[in-house]
């Protein structure tokens, strides 16, 4: 088995895994494209390669030391890919198979956040058989709500329902993404994200917009404010970044992610989700975030590619040390 901290300080030959098979297949060729030039910036030597049928024999054949997941959604982040990394013996960026498979299953993500004492809007999941049940399943919860898919990124096939006859069709519109659908209480307020690499929390955006719902859209093409940080009291968002660093440990992350919150006006901050691999392009929340903290975006690369790994495996010493020579281009 290679020695993490012995790849880190060759970095010669990086994998970095793009495309994929899901909705955010485009997210992810965005987010690899900066990978890319950023580790080729610090002298790497870099190698795309594109996520698909036949990846096992495309990785084997790669001759790379490390492999830089740049994967989002569906088979990149729930786990799949991850453990295949794990049977090949490719250290990779990003959290292990148990604690992605966790964070994007977001029915079992509540549960664990709420075993942790983390508030999280209620809601029920939805099995492709319940659609005709769906006022049973509902009861009280009353509207405005959000449907989502269960297992799924980007906000993509995301919809608010403000009335009944509404909520089956976007039932069936998440389920086109994800298997199930996942029906959350709406909480009104201010919609915060926090940055987290190696456990500590880097800093948090609010991200404010004039659509019902940030969702995929709104996301990736622009009409959206963001304010670093967030516009909240310094215990409030003391809190919320507790909470994330909580939420964090809770799920078994490691080397880098995003939560996201809803801090509602009601002065109760909700957890909504985890992100085991946030985007990082140039103009995503996480590099945002970073660059608020002082972190340029070779930087942040440098120091997540300086944090893969194999599951079970020690983290190496030092690696997030400023102006570390472990960060540098080899």
């Amino acid at each position: 088995m290679r020695n993490s901290l012995e790849v880190v300080l060759m970095r010669q030959r990086i994998g970095v895994l793009v495309g994929g098979w899901g909705e955010e297949t485009d997210i992810s060729v965005k987010t690899g494209a900066a990978v890319i030039s950023a580790l080729e910036e610090l002298g790497h030597c870099v190698r795309r390669i594109g996520a698909g049928p036949g990846l096992a024999e495309e990785l084997a054949e790669a001759g790379v030391d490390v492999v830089f997941n740049a994967l989002h959604g569906r088979m990149g982040e729930d786990g799949r890919v991850q453990g295949l990394l794990e049977v090949l013996d490719f250290p990779y960026t990003g959290s292990g198979v148990l604690a992605s498979a966790l964070a994007m299953n977001k029915p079992f993500a509540k549960k664990l956040f709420r075993l942790h004492n983390l508030q999280t809007p209620g809601g029920y999941a939805t099995r492709p058989s319940d659609v005709s049940a769906v006022e049973e399943l509902h009861q009280d919860m009353g509207f405005p709500c959000v449907v989502k898919p269960a297992c799924g990124g980007s906000s993509v096939g995301a919809t608010k329902v403000c009335v009944p006859s509404h909520l089956a069709p976007a039932i069936r519109l998440a389920r086109r993404y994800g298997g199930e659908a996942l029906v959350e209480r709406y909480i009104r307020g201010k919609e915060v994200t926090v940055g987290l690499l190696d456990g500590m929390v880097l800093g948090s955006c609010e991200v404010a917009y004039r659509s019902p719902l940030f969702d995929h859209r709104r996301k990736y093409l622009g009409g959206t404010q963001y304010f670093l940080p967030p516009r909240l009291s310094a215990q409030r968002l003391g809190n919320i970044e507790a909470m994330a660093a909580l939420a964090y440990r809770a799920i078994g992350c490691r080397g880098y992610a995003r939560i996201d919150f809803i801090a509602g006006e009601q002065e109760n901050d909700h957890i909504l989700e985890v992100n085991t691999l946030p985007g990082l392009t140039h103009n995503s929340l996480l590099p945002k975030i970073a660059a608020k903290a002082g972190i340029t975006f070779p930087e942040l690369v440098s120091r997540i590619l300086a944090l893969a790994r194999l599951d079970g495996e020690a983290e190496p010493p030092d690696v997030l040390a400023p102006g570390s020579q472990v960060l540098a281009a080899g």
